[in-house]
């Protein structure tokens, strides 16, 4: 696959709330959204789930709810907590549990691993959802070879200050226009409810709106770029990078 240019897009926070899931569906649907990751403590998980059953186009993977932590005063505290991200017996029983529950819900495995603001980029948490990932024979996200991240595609500074241009619709087709050849998975957070207690809420309508627009699609066929999902993507020999 690697002569050509192809574009997994991975919607994140599927689950997190009925809102969240119509505008993940919607730029499923309508727009380019080819697979998503299921945040399977949140109440609307079940909701996902059943829908993921009823489109078998659509990839679902897991994504790890540790915690999440928002910029205030100047410093990164804790919206919530799950468990310690230092003590990585914790981590090890939740992330598990987690995947247990996944199971449960979905009745079968993810399709890929990522989790919440990227903690597993840092040990303990990677360690743990590496050891998962090769046991699953499945992709994680920045740690997969042939399958590069993109992150650009995001509405918020370093420190969580609005940044609507970095979903506009130009940005995007930039970012398009930008990928090299081979297999890019770009992570996207579309959602429609602006009610949610998280540092990324009225963001995610405008990413559905960029998403499903039809300027996207049109940019999508004139550069060859092929829409994928993680199903399409062979694991190399099921690796993932220590």
């Amino acid at each position: 696959m690697s002569a050509k240019r192809y574009l997994i897009v991975n919607a994140d926070d599927f689950g997190l709330s009925r809102g969240v899931n119509r505008g993940i569906i919607k730029a499923h649907e309508k727009g380019i959204v080819t697979s998503a990751s299921l945040m399977i403590r949140w109440p609307a998980a079940a909701e996902a789930a059943d829908y993921f059953r009823k489109h078998a186009d659509l990839s679902l993977g897991l994504h790890i709810d540790l915690g999440e932590w928002i910029f205030r005063d100047e410093v990164w505290a804790p919206l919530y907590e799950v468990v310690s991200t230092e003590d990585s017996t914790a981590i090890k029983v939740e992330v598990y549990r987690q995947l247990d529950s996944f199971h449960d819900l979905v009745g079968q495995k993810p399709t890929h691993l990522d989790s919440h603001q990227h903690v597993h980029v840092r040990k303990p948490v990677r360690s743990v959802l590496i050891e998962m990932a090769c046991r699953l024979g499945i992709p994680l996200r920045h740690c997969s070879p042939g399958i590069r991240y993109c992150g650009d595609f995001y509405g918020q500074t370093e420190c969580g200050s609005l940044f609507r241009d970095a979903i506009s619709v130009e940005r995007l087709i930039e970012i398009l226009q930008s990928l090299p050849p081979g297999v890019t998975e770009l992570a996207c957070h579309p959602g429609q409810d602006d009610e949610l207690e998280t540092m990324y809420c009225r963001e995610r309508a405008w990413e559905v709106k960029t998403l499903c627009a039809p300027r996207v699609g049109t940019a999508l066929e004139e550069m060859n770029i092929e829409l994928c999902s993680f199903r399409d993507v062979p694991m190399p020999s099921g690796k993932v990078t220590r």
